[in-house]
């Protein structure tokens, strides 16, 4: 295992150090006892050792030196409704008119929306899945019953965005919901025109975050121009939108 004694002090405890770096190649296994550099890669090697990576390929010449980026036109937090009111006949079973509405419980699912911009506004049209379950007591019965309504509810918001264009690009958040709110005995109007307490309107409060983006270019000196310098030109007809 080497010479242990104290008049080299290159000694190691792997045996004999070597002292030129060619030393450390071609040789056998550091474990073998005829290797003199059986040292070299060990943690008290006195060689050094440089261990190059291949030389990387360069990239191909880019055609210019602008590049594409995109430009923050604006970005805020806004909150939309989704709400509807639903008749008692609306739900499986129907709900007795005059019933007592012990509870109503809304659970929410997927959420759909679509979003479009016109100058300086952007526009969202969107559907949230929820089932609605009522717990009822009917008139003259004493044991509660549950009735449910699988639906959607539709929201639909127009946010002001001072300098937004027809053809920037819009990122939403993910929705967070902020809160679900219920209330029985709303006014509904049927089919026939008649005007009915016997309804329960269902409300849920969302909340995201809107950014307006642009593509533009940017040249070696931080000079900025746009991709399209008349997109912000106002149409000769209302642009018209089929989500």
């Amino acid at each position: 295992m080497g010479n242990l004694g104290n008049k080299n002090p290159l000694n190691s405890n792997w045996g004999s150090v070597c002292f030129n770096d060619s030393d450390c190649f071609g040789k056998k296994s550091r474990f073998e006892h005829k290797n003199p550099c059986k040292s070299c890669g060990s943690s008290d090697s006195a060689c050094q050792c440089d261990f190059k990576a291949p030389a990387r390929q360069l990239a191909a010449p880019l055609n210019s030196d602008c590049v594409l980026v995109n430009s923050v036109v604006g970005s805020k937090t806004v909150q939309k409704v989704a709400e509807a009111v639903f008749p008692f006949t609306a739900f499986d079973p129907d709900i007795p008119v005059g019933s007592t509405i012990n509870n109503v419980a809304v659970a929410t699912g997927s959420i759909t929306r679509n979003t479009s911009i016109i100058r300086d506004k952007v526009v969202n049209i969107g559907l949230i899945a929820v089932t609605i379950t009522v717990t009822f007591t009917a008139p003259g019965a004493t044991t509660p019953e549950t009735a449910t309504l699988m639906t959607s509810l539709l929201f639909q918001e127009h946010t002001d965005f001072p300098g937004a264009c027809p053809e920037d690009a819009v990122i939403e958040s993910p929705f967070v919901i902020e809160g679900i709110f219920t209330q029985a005995g709303t006014p509904f109007v049927g089919a026939d025109g008649t005007v009915t307490t016997a309804a329960i309107l269902v409300k849920v409060i969302l909340r995201t975050t809107i950014t307006v983006t642009r593509q533009v270019i940017v040249d070696s000196h931080g000079g900025i121009c746009d991709i399209n310098d008349r997109r912000c030109e106002s149409p000769t007809t209302p642009p018209t939108s089929n989500f």
